[in-house]
C-alpha cells in the first residue's frame, strides 16, 4: 500500500508542477504552450536519468524501492506528457502546418534525449565522487 500512495502522491505532485510550469510559461512568459509542454518532458528526461544513475545499483544515494518509485514513476510520470505532446504536434497537422509540427516533434524528443544523457553523465560523475567528498567549481 506504501508503494501505491507513495506513487500517487509522486503523481500529483508532478502533475501540479507541470501544471504550475504551464502557468508560468503562457501565462507570465507569453509564450505558446508548445514550449511548456516541451520543457517539462526535456526536465523530466533530464530529472528521472539523473535520479536513476543516482539510485542504481552502482549509485550514490541508496533509496528503497518506494523513493524510486516515487520520483521515477510518480513525480516524473505526473511532470512529463507525452500525451500532450501528441496532441499538439496532432494539432499543428490539423491547422496545415505540417513544418512546424515535424520541427516540434523531432526537437522535443531530441532535446529530451540529449537532457537524459546530461543527467545520467552529470549523476555518473557525482557517483564517482570519493564519499564524502564535495564536487567543486575547478
Amino acid at each position: 500500500m506504501r508503494l501505491y500512495l507513495a506513487v500517487g502522491c509522486g503523481a500529483a505532485i508532478g502533475s501540479l508542477t507541470r501544471f504550475l510550469s504551464g502557468y508560468v510559461v503562457v501565462s507570465l512568459l507569453g509564450l505558446n504552450a508548445l514550449w511548456s509542454t516541451a520543457f517539462v518532458n526535456i526536465v523530466g528526461s533530464w530529472v528521472i536519468m539523473a535520479f536513476a544513475t543516482l539510485t542504481g545499483p552502482d549509485g550514490r544515494m541508496m533509496v528503497g524501492p518506494v523513493s524510486r518509485n516515487f520520483v521515477m514513476a510518480g513525480f516524473c510520470g505526473g511532470l512529463t506528457t507525452f500525451s500532450a505532446m501528441s496532441l499538439d504536434t496532432f494539432m499543428l497537422l490539423f491547422e496545415g502546418d505540417l513544418p512546424l509540427a515535424a520541427t516540434y516533434l523531432i526537437s522535443v524528443v531530441g532535446l529530451s534525449l540529449v537532457a537524459a544523457w546530461l543527467g545520467y553523465l552529470m549523476a555518473s560523475r557525482l557517483n564517482r565522487l570519493p564519499k564524502g567528498s564535495q564536487a567543486t567549481g575547478s
